[in-house]
């Protein structure tokens, strides 16, 4: 009998073998090279990542994706977290959501999504027979680097979704904390293809949060194999720092907040799949976030000064953390909207609002 997870399984068993073959540690350095143009696309890797499909995994089968669940599929993310994959894989991925939410065709090559900020906005006016997207959009993702990007547009009173091609935008070099590629956009270009979206910015907004929600879990999980080790075989005052009693209580909390962040992604990979339930998005987002503070917090502290520096690889995921928890909204914001939600809701109806969640 074949067990339910078998497929999601096997696709991250797959992920992870790629991953591990075309992302080590000098295709990281390359990529963490500092701001443009020091940083190097690695355009290898990409090859290897789309020659395994990995990246259309949240398509469905007609559209030249796997057709599994939405949840495998968002797995994936966590496998190429607990990598510091340095690839707009979520991004590319999220794009493809939107295109094929809208009935477009999906490109091939490496994608992004805008925007990606709350409040910022562009605009799609005939032109012809197609429509041309003005605007500037700020903290894009990988702006210089991919093919295509989808954008939300406003046209009317409608939403919709333009496909931009590269020579639509120009950009303005920016980055995270981890050194990945956040790039302002001046757009003004014809698109490719339109169409409108059932989805708005809202809804973008919450399925991004789900996403970094998922990397943010695995960057933990590696993380804390990390720090665990390193505790096992640091010899201090002659004996491995991991039997101090200080140090093992540290690593029991960072255990738990990995545990309750990869609780949480799975939670809003669930509401992704059953509609783009806002609520335990929300709730996950703001969980996985304060996880990673506290979590990184704690494998520096085990580590040292050797974790903050440029040759070790914990830096490469503690960046990324920090990163991520504030990318698509950080606690703050999702914590606002459970509260209104709950007020508005009223008192009666807390515990039922709760479980429903």
């Amino acid at each position: 009998m074949t067990e339910p997870d078998s497929t999601g399984a096997l696709l991250r068993e797959t992920a992870d073998r790629v991953f591990q073959e075309c992302c080590g540690t000098e295709v990281s350095r390359s990529a963490d090279g500092g701001a443009w143009p020091a940083a190097a696309w690695p355009a290898a890797a990409w090859a290897a990542l789309a020659e395994a499909g990995l990246h259309r995994a949240l398509l469905p089968e007609e559209a030249g994706g796997y057709g599994v669940a939405v949840t495998d599929a968002l797995s994936l993310l966590r496998v190429a977290a607990e990598h510091a994959v340095p690839l707009p894989l979520a991004e590319t991925m999220l794009s493809h959501w939107l295109l094929a939410g809208a009935g477009l065709n999906v490109p091939d090559g490496p994608l992004t999504v805008a925007p990606v900020v709350a409040g910022e906005m562009l605009t799609l006016t005939p032109e012809g027979a197609g429509f041309r997207v003005h605007g500037t959009v700020s903290r894009v993702p990988w702006g210089r680097d991919v093919v295509a990007a989808s954008v939300l547009v406003v046209h009317g009173a409608e939403t919709w979704v333009a496909l931009l091609p590269r020579t639509a935008w120009t950009w303005e070099p920016e980055q995270n904390v981890a050194r990945e590629p956040r790039d302002r956009l001046v757009i003004d270009g014809v698109a490719l293809a339109a169409a409108r979206s059932p989805h708005d910015a809202a809804s973008l907004r919450a399925v991004g949060a789900a996403m970094r929600a998922q990397q943010i879990a695995g960057a933990l999980t590696r993380l804390t194999a990390m720090t665990v080790r390193y505790a096992q075989d640091r010899v201090q005052f002659g004996r491995a720092i991991g039997k101090f009693q200080a140090v093992q209580q540290n690593l029991a909390v960072l255990a738990g907040q990995t545990a309750a962040a990869v609780a949480a992604a799975d939670l809003a990979a669930e509401a992704v799949e059953n509609g783009i339930k806002v609520l335990p998005i929300a709730a996950a987002k703001s969980r996985c976030g304060e996880a990673a503070g506290i979590g990184a917090g704690i494998a520096h502290q085990v580590h040292g000064a050797i974790g903050f520096t440029l040759e070790h690889n914990l830096q490469c995921l503690t960046r990324r953390l920090w990163s991520w928890r504030d990318e698509f909204g950080n606690e703050a914001e999702w914590n606002r909207l459970i509260g209104r939600h709950m007020v508005a809701a009223g008192g009666d109806r807390l515990w039922s609002e709760i479980v429903a969640a």
